[in-house]
């Protein structure tokens, strides 16, 4: 059995490690010809700000997935993965980033879980961020952590 789905969650904060993110990705699905799936975790407040910067039709039903599809970050990710030839989906939730990412990749069954996090200072090396660690430690899948410096 082989790799057929991955995930990649982003968030708030990742917008500096979207290519790292991406090149990453498409290192692992693309030989594989597994699909990406790009999560969004918007927090509820980023959420409804950037609904109405996005100026969604008010009388319209619009869905997280609808928000994360026209958020700056996914387009820029799917563009990456597009010239890769790399297929992929969009998801949006709206919540906390390591709840959400677990419960879609439980959901959804992913292969593998791509997460991003930054540098920790000398005495945190030993330790990842919490909500990448938090990720890593509940993930029903195996996880890649992509550092960014």
């Amino acid at each position: 059995m082989g790799l057929e789905n991955v995930l990649v969650a982003v968030g708030e904060g990742d917008e500096d490690r979207i290519e790292s993110l991406a090149r990453t990705a498409i290192d692992i699905a693309g030989p594989a010809g597994a699909t990406v799936e790009l999560l969004h975790v918007f927090s509820k407040d980023a959420y409804g700000d950037l609904r109405e910067k996005l100026e969604f039709d008010p009388d319209s039903e619009v869905t997280p997935d609808d928000v994360a599809k026209r958020h700056t970050t996914i387009r820029e990710f799917g563009d990456m993965l597009t010239e890769a030839g790399v297929e992929f989906t969009w998801h949006g939730r709206v919540g906390e980033k390591e709840e959400e990412v677990v419960d879609f990749a439980e959901d959804a069954g992913v292969d593998l879980l791509i997460v991003g996090g930054r540098k920790r200072s000398p005495t945190g090396k030993a330790v990842f961020g919490s909500t990448a660690q938090a990720i890593m430690l509940n993930a029903p899948c195996p996880v890649t952590f992509v550092r960014s410096d």
